[in-house]
């Protein structure tokens, strides 16, 4: 990410946090004279202990020295999360690490992960990488879903599907959670790989095509691993509610591991291995 896309990828995150944040709560009077929403920079400032002006120059992206320790100020003010937290760090001083080319998809995914994931029979599982392209999958995941196979390996970007694809829309009851819940672990590679040119390119693509995108992008949300409980409609097996881990897997690879665990107490389990018995899975 070139400098100035990062710094006015910071500044538009700032803003957004700010707003989000009731004055009243954060001990100032609500007014009739606030013409925005959230605080204004310089109680911002007062919370942070830092002069207006030199929160009024970060939050408008301008090229100033900051530390961490001041940073981490600016994020207890703006009550940010850990996540959050190590966001801002990596735009304002663009510490992610240097974005190495990607290996190529049939090279990410190992024999023994692979193995893993059709192990977790009624667990539906998506492997995807840091620019959330999926690079694995098990079978549960073609029945729920739909069949990855059938998509050009090119075009598989989890991103991409969720707003191009009408089956990710009618199978999702939440769908904007469910993209949203992406979109956050989208944000926490995009700052974590400042020095990655891809992502500016991506998104503006993204925003230019779908103004849904643009909405929930500017919401910036940012987690490495939400906790989400999803509801689907699946055309065959009816109403079916996972809850979605996202976890890590260790290596060079940076890869993620999606699982949608069936809900307990539900009859989401029992659905889908009957639909995957008729298949023949």
């Amino acid at each position: 990410m070139k400098r100035d896309a990062r710094l006015k990828a910071l500044s538009e995150f700032l803003r957004s946090k700010r707003a989000e944040i009731d004055p009243v709560s954060a001990g100032f009077t609500a007014g009739s004279r606030r013409r925005t929403p959230g605080l204004r920079r310089e109680e911002v400032a007062q919370l942070a202990g830092v002069s207006p002006t030199w929160y009024t120059w970060l939050e408008q992206g301008r090229d100033i020295s900051v530390s961490a320790s001041v940073l981490d100020c600016v994020a207890a003010a703006l009550r940010l999360n850990e996540d959050e937290r190590k966001y801002i760090h990596s735009l304002a001083k663009e510490s992610g690490p240097a974005a190495a080319p990607l290996k190529d998809f049939s090279a990410e995914m190992t024999p023994s992960l692979q193995k893993i994931v059709q192990e977790l029979r009624f667990c539906p599982c998506i492997i995807s990488d840091r620019r959330c392209r999926i690079v694995g999958w098990n079978d549960a995941a073609s029945l729920v879903f739909m069949d990855f196979e059938r998509i050009p390996a090119e075009q598989r970007n989890i991103i991409e599907l969720l707003f191009e694809r009408k089956e990710f829309r009618r199978l999702s009851v939440n769908w904007e959670q469910f993209a949203g819940g992406f979109l956050a672990i989208f944000r926490a590679y995009y700052g974590q790989y400042a020095q990655d040119d891809w992502y500016e390119g991506f998104i503006g693509e993204m925003k230019a095509r779908h103004p849904e995108f643009r909405r929930l992008w500017e919401q910036s949300q940012v987690s490495t691993a939400p906790d989400v409980l999803l509801e689907f409609r699946h055309a065959k097996a009816g109403k079916m509610l996972f809850h979605l881990t996202s976890l890590q897997v260790q290596g060079e690879s940076d890869l993620r591991c999606s699982i949608y665990t069936p809900a307990p107490d539900t009859a989401t389990e029992s659905k889908l291995r009957k639909r995957m018995e008729k298949n023949g899975e």
